[in-house]
């Protein structure tokens, strides 16, 4: 891998902790407890091989749709699991923030959000952005209710929650879709798709996406 052309914003849809569960003869909600440790682990990995910033796709607008059980488990074992660990929380040397909207949360989350943000703001060489509740049709019109005219790219794109754009999206599990996230800011990325489910994905994993991503010709829509 030519550590030179690594992408500086990667996108990754998390997807197929369900199925990942199911194969192992386990409930979904142990999926996504094991694709929220890996979450930690590919991060780590995403830093040190000089990624500058990861977007992440942990839970959508449309999410909601999912049987109550399952929603009120990843509303809730995020902050079980924050007070378990933050000892280690402590220790992360890189920022995390949360791109999505706030409405719709429990003031327990919000304030455990706002620890996490807290307390990793200071770091600057490599962020984790944890998209909860986020949808990109959602994003993009709540950006253009906050313009005023006239409107041009650059003033748009200051009024999106992620305004970096992407240069590799990576979709797990099999799937080969988008699915109303990042729209606007993977207009020009790469795509790559795999059929290992999240909690697998692993840094032998993410290589193989950069590798096939320093194969592609990026011209912008010019020419080279």
């Amino acid at each position: 891998m030519n550590i030179k052309n690594v992408p500086n914003h990667v996108a990754i849809i998390l997807d197929g902790n369900g199925r990942w569960a199911k194969k192992r003869g386990q409930p979904r909600s142990f999926g996504h407890y094991m694709g929220g440790r890996n979450l930690f682990t590919v991060a780590r990995h995403a830093k040190d091989l000089g990624i500058k910033k990861l977007s992440v796709y942990a839970f959508s607008t449309e999410n909601w749709k999912r049987p109550q059980e399952e929603v009120n488990y990843l509303m809730t074992k995020p902050i079980e699991l924050y007070y378990e660990n933050i000892q280690k929380f402590d220790k992360i040397d890189y920022k995390i923030v949360f791109s999505g909207r706030k409405d719709r949360f429990s003031d327990e989350l919000l304030k455990v959000m706002k620890e996490i943000e807290d307390k990793t703001q200071a770091f600057e060489i490599f962020t984790l952005n944890i998209c909860i509740d986020y949808g990109s049709y959602d994003e993009i019109l709540t950006a253009i209710n906050q313009l005023e005219k006239p409107v041009t790219k650059e003033s748009f794109e200051e009024k999106l929650m992620v305004k970096e754009p992407v240069d590799l999206l990576i979709r797990t599990s099999g799937e080969m879709r988008v699915s109303n996230f990042l729209l606007w800011q993977i207009a020009y990325a790469e795509f790559y798709f795999t059929k290992v489910h999240w909690p697998s994905f692993n840094k032998n994993q993410l290589e193989k996406a950069i590798k096939s991503y320093q194969k592609r010709n990026r011209r912008f829509g010019g020419l080279k």
